[in-house]
């Protein structure tokens, strides 16, 4: 008797049971529905971003490849229209890449005064990386070398040569190419000397530094 009344409860209760949830989602279907279909949406969309991000990066980067493609087939003014659809049409990190290159071709072409201004227009951009900023200043200041003054380098980059920074030894060297050429043995000894005592300094910069600095000592006019 006592089994009997057990299983009539279980069953009283599991029909209440079934009564709640049925209630519920006559109340709540439509809810519920919208709900689950919001979730199917949004991970459809989701993956449809990640889909269309990855299609256009890969579009992208394919298109900076023939530009590149074109300015080493020697076709210049080729390489530097596509770089500027690039630059205007293009997503992610490419239109900066492209605005790079299209001051780096413009060197080439013996435009140096145009390279520096393009360069000078990437380092002022707020909406570019700092780093990427960082390697236009120096790749201005390196342009600058043969043409222009040591102030207008050190104006580039003489901010950059402090401890501290990870492009400081770039920025040590072009300081002292600029002072070199400008006949301030002294500072350019400074300069290379900095670059040589800073142990984490690139291997190949290291390098150059040194070659300078016997090269100041062996022409005499050193401090």
């Amino acid at each position: 008797m006592v089994h009997d009344n057990d299983s009539f409860i279980r069953e009283v209760n599991e029909e209440l049971r079934s009564e709640q949830i049925s209630g519920v989602w006559r109340r709540f279907r439509y809810v519920i529905i919208g709900g689950a279909a919001l979730i199917v949406l949004g991970t459809a969309a989701y993956r449809g971003y990640e889909y269309w991000h990855t299609h256009n990066a890969s579009i992208y980067g394919d298109q900076f490849l023939a530009a590149l493609n074109l300015a080493k087939d020697n076709k210049p003014d080729e390489a530097l229209a596509a770089l500027e659809k690039l630059e205007k049409e293009g997503g992610g990190a490419y239109p900066v890449l492209a605005r790079m290159r299209a001051a780096t071709l413009l060197a080439q072409k013996g435009d140096v005064t145009g390279a520096v201004a393009a360069f000078n227009e990437v380092a002022r951009d707020n909406a570019v990386p700092e780093v990427m900023r960082d390697v236009a200043r120096l790749r201005a200041a390196f342009l600058l070398i043969d043409t222009g003054t040591y102030d207008q380098i050190s104006a580039e980059v003489e901010v950059m040569a402090t401890p501290g920074n990870a492009l400081r030894n770039s920025a040590r060297e072009a300081l002292g190419l600029a002072a070199y050429k400008a006949g301030d043995v002294a500072k350019a000894k400074q300069w290379f000397q900095e670059i040589a005592n800073d142990a984490t300094a690139p291997r190949n910069v290291a390098n150059r530094a040194q070659i300078m600095l016997d090269t100041i000592a062996a022409s005499g006019k050193a401090p």
